[in-house]
């Protein structure tokens, strides 16, 4: 008796698992991946606030990120390790757990978040073209910024104000469509350039004031009480600081450790998260505090210290500077838009409708959502309070993190079917139940119930940090024990 034709439907040339002779990524490029997520607007404000602003012991600071990053390692290699192993990228992989179905639905949720997230970090990336403009046009003739055509404003946003959107989206969506090799040139290519800048503002603020810099950046070194039970508490917050800050991306790893050589690769590429991490904080804590040194602030009030790079630059009085830091910022807003928001919304939209779509005409459809939310979020998106809705979907991430790494590891025992994944044969392994793994589900949502509570619930906001860590476990928990029946 012959076997009936198994229908691969699912299967798309972007979605197929990696060939081995393709997997040549290696530890360096895995460096250079941690460089771009570090290496943003945000990270930099973030970690110069921990150190600086919140007038924390720098020592409990440290071992805060340290511990933090540690766990993020840990993580990254418990889920990359089977993307890297059968060449899945994370909506790919989802499919073992949760059914094609399920896959296809949840999976669409991070799209969706991610093509959120895509526009807004596209809005700031364009306030640096903005910048760049008017520096151009001032430089030509100052008096052409007084046309009335440049106080004419729409939805918040003059005319300079949409030619930065507009093009901040096409330049990313051309730069991001031609495919991963080029994308992981961009990610290389970035960290080394975003690096050579810090180390160049590094030498522009020490030598401008060798012994003034280096007193405030001694000073700040507070290690009175490191043995505290007062710290406890801080250090906790920090732990779950720096963990939220990568968490989204974790759900995603698989996007990129699918073109990882091997687990021995992937495992010292991870390692190089903690080391990108203690030297870009280093970098920015010293050029925050060389920064207010070199504006003659002399370091004297920490509530006024500025600790983004745009104020930054924006008190700079030297034209040179201002433009250099412009460009960096754009170099590292672009790269970390492109790991962080885009490629995991292309693979997971891509997985939607497996059979329509492609890179170029999904980097299409999150270009024209990402231009929507972008000319929106100054005047509506901003102030309608929706961050709360999308820290809400997001609470999701947890849970998938759990199931997937239940599914895996508990259950499947780290063997897998390629054919059976992209094959929508009703006796396929991972058809399940008209292609819905119940048992997926079931779990996914208590996870959900537990990790958006901290989000919701006013008596546990103060877990809110750890809402993804809660979320993974008890999703990892209850997965395991209704699927081991």
């Amino acid at each position: 008796m012959s076997r009936k034709k198994v229908k691969y439907s699912l299967s798309n040339w972007d979605l197929v698992s990696v060939n081995p002779s393709y997997k040549v990524w290696t530890w360096k490029d895995l460096f250079s991946f941690w460089a771009v997520n570090i290496q943003s607007v945000i990270a930099f404000s973030l970690i110069a606030s921990l150190y600086i602003v919140y007038n924390l012991n720098t020592f409990v600071v440290f071992f805060g990120t340290l511990i933090g990053s540690l766990l993020v390692y840990f993580l990254a290699n418990l889920i990359g390790k089977p993307s890297q192993k059968y060449g899945l990228p994370f909506a790919v992989l989802l499919r073992t757990s949760l059914g094609y179905k399920g896959a296809k639905y949840f999976g669409f949720l991070r799209c969706l978040i991610g093509i959120f997230m895509f526009g807004i970090q596209t809005y700031f990336l364009s306030k640096a073209f903005t910048y760049l403009i008017r520096i151009s046009l001032f430089s030509i003739d100052s008096s052409i910024l007084e046309n009335q055509i440049f106080l004419i404003f729409i939805l918040g946003l003059n005319v300079i104000d949409w030619t930065s959107i507009i093009i901040a989206i096409l330049f990313q969506s051309f730069l991001f469509s031609i495919g991963i090799n080029f994308n992981k040139k961009i990610i290389n290519y970035s960290a080394i350039i975003v690096y050579s800048g810090i180390l160049f503002f590094f030498f522009v603020i020490l030598l401008n004031d060798v012994k003034s810099t280096s007193k405030a950046f001694i000073e700040i070194l507070n290690y009175k009480n490191l043995i505290d039970k007062n710290n406890i508490w801080p250090l906790i917050t920090i732990v779950g600081t720096v963990f939220a800050y990568f968490s989204i991306l974790l759900l995603n790893f698989g996007d990129f450790s699918r073109y990882v050589k091997n687990e021995k690769e992937l495992q010292k590429g991870n390692l190089s998260l903690i080391l990108n991490l203690i030297i870009f904080s280093f970098f920015s804590v010293f050029i925050v505090i060389g920064s207010d040194v070199y504006l003659n602030l002399k370091f004297l009030d920490l509530n006024s210290i500025l600790t983004s790079p745009n104020d930054i630059i924006g008190k700079f009085d030297n034209l040179t500077i201002t433009i250099i830091a412009l460009l960096f910022i754009i170099v590292a807003s672009i790269s970390t838009n492109l790991v962080s928001n885009f490629i995991p919304s292309q693979y997971s939209l891509i997985n939607f409708i497996p059979s329509k779509l492609n890179l170029k005409s999904s980097s299409f459809i999150i270009g024209l959502l990402g231009f929507v939310v972008s000319i929106f979020w100054l005047s509506l998106i901003s102030q309608i309070g929706i961050l709360s809705f999308v820290d809400t979907f997001a609470a999701f991430f947890g849970p998938l993190f759990g199931v997937i790494i239940a599914d895996y590891y508990l259950i499947k025992n780290k063997e897998l079917s390629n054919n059976d994944i992209y094959s929508v044969d009703g006796e396929g392994l991972y058809f399940y139940s008209g292609g819905w793994h119940i048992k997926g589900v079931y779990s996914l949502f208590i996870g959900f119930i537990f990790s958006s509570s901290t989000i919701w619930n006013v008596n546990l906001m103060f877990l809110q940090t750890y809402s993804w860590i809660i979320g993974a476990f008890v999703s990892w928990i209850t997965y395991y024990l209704l699927a081991k029946k």
